[in-house]
């Protein structure tokens, strides 16, 4: 998942919403910062409430991105879109179609909610905005034992940039899905892909509801609406 979508179900507490982010957060900062379940499993009965509510944030974020890629339809759609990268992208066989068909699904996933209804991501970041980045970065700081100064500036760098709202437009989906790439140290995607990311959206869309259903049947999003 996302950063919208690992949120959206814990919108009534805004600090543990928040923090379904740190992970990928750290990922950022830091790579070699993990904030890891067991570690964070540790502060749930802390008498610190919002050192609970982080750690409840970041153990949200790891098991629920553990369901959402063990279902089938994101096993099947990451497969075939990652074929289709592979005929998008002569000679490229290795890893990069696989991981940026992950990525791809993830992101116009966020970006149909923005779509469907802005107020969703008008009310992400307000949430965000509502919560202390010191607080986030002392309690992630308490759980990963390795302390950074540099996540409070990283979130709040997060909120003012509002990168979000870019996944509506393919040109600009592009733009962050390469940027990305640079992170990880991957080839830049070409803008030939600029034609074929409607075909791709119009896939990840017809099995969006499949996307977000856990394999429990339970409804983490029964508060919003598939439209």
């Amino acid at each position: 998942m996302n950063f919208l979508c690992h949120a959206m179900p814990y919108f009534d507490t805004p600090l543990l919403a928040a923090c379904t982010a740190v992970p990928d957060w750290l990922s950022v900062v830091d790579r070699k910062i993990r904030a890891r379940g067991k570690l964070a499993s540790q502060f749930l009965d802390s008498d610190d409430a919002a050192l609970r509510d982080v750690a409840r944030g970041v153990i949200r974020h790891i098991e629920d991105d553990r369901w959402f890629h063990g279902t089938q339809a994101f096993v099947e759609t990451n497969m075939r879109l990652a074929v289709e990268l592979r005929d998008q992208l002569p000679g490229d066989s290795g890893f990069r179609p696989t991981f940026v068909a992950h990525i791809l699904i993830e992101m116009l996933l966020d970006s149909f909610w923005i779509r469907d209804d802005p107020a969703i991501g008008d009310r992400y970041y307000s949430l965000l905005e509502s919560v202390s980045t010191q607080e986030i970065q002392r309690c992630v700081n308490q759980i990963t034992g390795k302390p950074t100064d540099r996540l409070a500036p990283t979130i709040e760098r997060f909120i003012d940039i509002r990168f979000l709202y870019d996944y509506l437009d393919h040109d600009k989906l592009l733009m962050r899905l390469n940027q990305v790439m640079k992170r990880v140290k991957l080839t830049p995607l070409p803008n030939s892909l600029l034609g074929w990311l409607p075909q791709a959206s119009r896939l990840i869309e017809s099995r969006r509801q499949r996307l977000l259903t856990p394999p429990d049947g339970s409804t983490p999003f029964e508060s919003f609406s598939f439209s």
